[in-house]
């Protein structure tokens, strides 16, 4: 069957879904976004959450048909969906012009191609060189794909959403198996609960399981998202860079 979704913003088909595919391997051997991890293929771990409509959800138990005409947000666009989320707010309509760097996933006019680097896994890269018109597939003229079938998506952003960036700051990426799910999971509480109590985060994150830690350092690091002002803090600004060395004191003018 063909499968029209829309994943990080962008209208993707996949074609020869089998009924029975879950979404997760439509996202990661179709649409080659492996952001989303295929742990326990039950629901029990957590590593696979995506959102479907805005609700999380564990993609392995999402029959890929499902998803027909919905919209998916993983791990790969979390970046981007935060600056369309308060650009939505503010009225913004541009490109995010951080001080932490620019945007680097745009694309450049109709049909054009996209590059970015995926800071949620591994990088990516991938283009669209169909007709303007033509949304469907990712990574090649008539949407063919690559040599095995998959159709690469570029990333929507180089920069971190603030809940990413928290987890850096708050050293709660381990083996980084689990992140994506956990990111999803906090990103989308933040979202309807700027201000949680630890036993909300707790709850929002009961489904996710990581084996490396104690999860105090992911507590941490929602808890340091949501001092920070949750994603409402993620405009079109990025975190701020190390800043620069001093230059020469000026003359005074006096």
């Amino acid at each position: 069957m063909r499968l029209n979704v829309t994943v990080n913003g962008r209208p993707l088909r996949a074609d020869d879904v089998w009924e029975g595919e879950s979404l997760l391997y439509v996202l990661r051997e179709r649409l080659g976004l492996p952001g989303s991890k295929n742990a326990c293929e039950q629901g029990e771990c957590g590593s696979c959450t995506v959102r479907l409509d805005g609700v999380p959800v564990c993609s392995c138990l999402v029959a890929a048909g499902q998803a027909e005409g919905r919209d998916v947000v993983t791990v790969e666009g979390l970046a981007e969906h935060a600056r369309r989320r308060t650009a939505g707010r503010t009225g913004e309509t541009g490109p995010g012009s951080g001080s932490g760097g620019s945007d680097t996933g745009s694309a450049s006019g109709p049909g054009g191609s996209d590059t970015g680097s995926d800071t949620g896994s591994e990088a990516g890269t991938g283009s669209d060189t169909g007709p303007a018109g033509d949304t469907g597939r990712a990574g090649g003229t008539g949407g063919t794909g690559g040599p095995d079938g998959r159709q690469p998506v570029a990333a929507a952003s180089s920069q971190l959403a603030p809940v990413q960036q928290a987890f850096v700051d708050a050293g709660a990426v381990q083996c980084g198996f689990c992140t994506p799910g956990l990111l999803v999971a906090a990103d989308a509480l933040l979202e309807q609960n700027p201000e949680p109590t630890d036993a909300d985060i707790r709850e929002a994150l009961s489904g996710n399981l990581c084996r490396c830690t104690g999860y105090e350092k992911i507590l941490d690091a929602v808890r340091l998202a949501a001092a920070r002002g949750g994603p409402q803090s993620a405009g079109a600004t990025g975190p701020a860079g190390p800043a620069g060395p001093a230059g020469p004191a000026g003359k005074d003018g006096a």
